[in-house]
């Protein structure tokens, strides 16, 4: 068996989508002075590798405590889109065979896009279209991506968003309205096989909307 962590480091300052809350690290005691070493961690539930539950973005839908632990151990496959560029759709001609997502309860699509990280490149991740999004919740798939969003996420230049981008979130709006689950900002998932358990589990927050996890890949 092998385990591959497939999580982003948490660290003060770490990349998060435009116009959200920053990490940040605050020291409140040490062990010279007190004894113990403890910290104030501060960042929102949608901060680095984490899950987005259906309640994020839909009024009345399930959130995070109306799940199972065992609803956040997917049987993943995996879905090469390695080949597209920045903000380049990701289309149902993309997607695999049905038989392929029969078998899987969450997609993973490599695109290679955590080499961005921490750079300004990162916000130009290639996308889901609201159609290929749909494939996967008609299919009861979650789905799983390399950056911050399964939908165009805006851009550090504007002239690199293309016009042909969809307004809003249709990806998310397909998924959650049958509510399955969005695990966003994974790292270097072009380096696992073709099926995979993927490990996505997040604290039982009362009413949670998203949480970060330690994503891990299991095969």
């Amino acid at each position: 068996m092998t385990l591959t962590d497939l999580t982003h480091s948490v660290a003060e300052g770490m990349p998060v989508y435009p116009g959200t809350t920053p990490v940040e690290f605050e020291r409140t005691t040490s062990v010279a002075e007190d004894g113990a070493r403890a910290h104030v961690l501060t960042l929102q539930t949608h901060a680095g590798t984490h899950v987005d539950a259906p309640c994020h973005m839909r009024e009345g839908a399930p959130c995070l405590d109306a799940f199972d632990v065992d609803d956040f151990r997917f049987d993943a496959a995996l879905v090469d889109c390695t080949g597209h560029g920045a903000r380049d759709p990701i289309t149902v001609e993309d997607l695999p065979a049905s038989s392929v997502a029969a078998d899987a309860d969450l997609l993973a699509f490599a695109t290679g896009w955590s080499e961005h990280w921490g750079t300004d490149r990162y916000r130009d991740h290639p996308y889901l279209t609201g159609a290929a999004a749909a494939w996967c919740a008609e299919r009861e798939c979650s789905v799983g991506v390399e950056g911050f969003s399964p939908d165009p996420t805006p851009s550090v230049d504007p002239s690199r968003e293309r016009d042909d981008e969809p307004d809003g979130y249709p990806a998310h709006d397909a998924l959650f309205a049958a509510d399955q689950f969005i695990v966003e900002n994974l790292d270097d998932a072009s380096a696992l096989p073709d099926d995979f358990v993927l490990h996505a589990y997040p604290l039982p927050v009362e009413g949670g909307d998203g949480c970060p996890v330690r994503a891990v890949a299991e095969y």
